[in-house]
């Protein structure tokens, strides 16, 4: 008797050009994963039904549009996004104006990228340019999901690292110490510009709620002039922020094109080809000469992961208090130390530490909820003395 495909198919209409299509969808339970890295990567993963051992999950995390190749988060937001009145409202039409203007451009990078995806002939490639043209859909957004951004990134490190072919055999070559220097500066600038952010966000609201008061007219018309000009002072603060925030990333972009290219064992890609390119990294070190935020590698993944996870940590509005800010934390201290900025990893291990502490003291009695305060506490502390070695080694 044959086993049971562990996939079916849902019909679900792209939002941008209107196609109907058929996405293959993962049952649940059709595989099983192993103990999980530090960075919670499986470190094991096993299909129920190994005719399709070859297929990592993740070419199914993302949906690509057969038509015009719009790709998102396989999820049930995705599903239902017609009854997702934030979505059709504020999302979509930027993205659909965007996207539909891009793909019709010469040089299409969507098109590029979109006529290559081939989940049966390469399924770990596929599976990493799907979620390079979800971070690029992304990044179309009015505002962007810097969380989204990182969780897609962080994934594309996960294949890099347990995918087969050129993908994963792909490593830095040597850095000198000066710009990995050069690269903790900017990303502590980049910290920074979200902190301002952060703060002029609050001064906004909080002087909103001290000027909305009960009063005489006289007192209303004051309390109106000292809006408008507390409102001025701050346009002009959000403009220097978003003035610094374009600066830092082209500072970003110019060391990422300085850091060097990545070696393999298999450089030449002999016996693993891409298409007409001698290997899936061949190619991807072209895409990043054509857009500075494709990874070319493992470790560009995971800086690129860092940091979207800094800006959506800093910033504050899309992670959730409790565990969610402190996984992410958590996330950014492992992966900072995984690529060998100690100095952020140890700032975010204590982040992580303190926060930890004081959640398990705020919801004590709550045992679901404190134990996995308790294991990220766990991990951030054995990776942050794990860090401190490496530092100490340099």
């Amino acid at each position: 008797m044959a086993m049971e495909s562990p996939l079916f198919l849902t019909r679900v209409e792209c939002p941008v050009c209107g196609t109907l299509n058929e996405f293959e969808t993962i049952r649940v339970g059709a595989y099983t994963e192993g103990e999980r890295e530090t960075d919670f990567c499986p470190s094991i993963i096993k299909w129920r039904n190994p005719k399709y051992q070859k297929y990592h999950p993740l070419l199914f995390f993302t949906t690509t549009c057969s038509h015009c190749f719009y790709t998102r988060e396989f999820n049930n937001r995705f599903r239902e996004w017609s009854r997702d009145n934030n979505f059709r409202t504020y999302r979509l039409r930027t993205v659909k104006e965007k996207h539909l203007s891009e793909l019709a451009t010469e040089q299409s990078f969507i098109k590029l990228i979109g006529l290559l995806v081939d989940g049966d002939k390469y399924p770990d490639e596929t599976a990493v340019l799907k979620l390079i043209l979800a971070v690029y859909d992304e990044l179309l957004c009015e505002h962007p999901s810097h969380l989204d951004l990182g969780r897609f990134y962080l994934r594309i490190a996960w294949l890099f690292r347990h995918g087969g072919g050129a993908a994963s055999s792909y490593q830095d070559a040597p850095v000198s110490p000066t710009l990995v220097d050069l690269e903790q500066a900017t990303g502590e600038l980049r910290t920074w510009v979200a902190g301002l952010g952060r703060n002029i966000e609050y001064l906004r609201e909080a002087a909103s709620s001290h000027l909305e008061r009960q009063g005489t007219d006289d007192e209303k018309a004051g309390d109106e002039s000292t809006r408008r000009g507390y409102d001025g002072i701050l346009n002009r603060l959000t403009g220097v922020e978003t003035e610094c925030g374009a600066i830092v990333s082209d500072l970003e972009a110019t060391l990422t094109a300085a850091r060097p290219e990545s070696v393999a064992a298999n450089v030449t890609g002999e016996g693993n080809p891409f298409y007409q390119h001698a290997s899936f990294g061949d190619f991807l070190s072209g895409l990043a000469r054509i857009w500075d935020g494709v990874p070319r590698h493992e470790h560009d993944a995971l800086r690129f992961a860092v940091r979207n996870y800094i800006k959506a940590f800093e910033n504050g509005k899309e992670i959730d208090h409790g565990n969610q800010s402190i996984q992410a934390a958590y996330l950014i201290s492992e992966l900072s130390r995984r690529i060998g900025d100690h100095d952020t990893a140890r700032q975010y291990f204590n982040t992580t530490i303190k926060m930890g502490q004081e959640y398990i003291n705020e919801i004590r009695g709550d045992r679901t909820r404190t134990a996995l305060t308790r294991k990220l506490l766990e991990m951030a502390l054995a990776q942050g003395k794990k860090n401190l070695a490496e530092a100490n080694n340099r």
